[in-house]
């Protein structure tokens, strides 16, 4: 029995103690735009009717937004100077 996209994103979700706001918040770093309803129904038991199943993309970019929350955005590449 293999974890899904869900249970990844709701086991991180409850270590990291983070809210909804929290999340859609996250997801705006990286310019991914993402509702409470949206979350709602990625986080609701498999079989209710409004579930969600959450797809790569949606658990890439979080992810990606959640290095920025933790660790800060990236500085600026230094250009070699000629």
């Amino acid at each position: 029995m293999a974890l899904t996209n869900n249970d990844i994103f709701k086991k991180i979700r409850v270590a990291l103690k983070l809210r909804d706001d929290d999340i859609v918040t996250i997801c705006g770093l990286v310019d991914f735009k993402v509702t409470k309803s949206e979350l709602g129904a990625i986080f609701r038991h498999e079989d209710h009717p409004k579930y969600m199943e959450c797809g790569d993309q949606f658990l890439r970019n979080f992810l990606n937004g959640l290095v920025i929350h933790m660790r800060g955005p990236m500085p600026p590449k230094k250009t070699k100077s000629q």
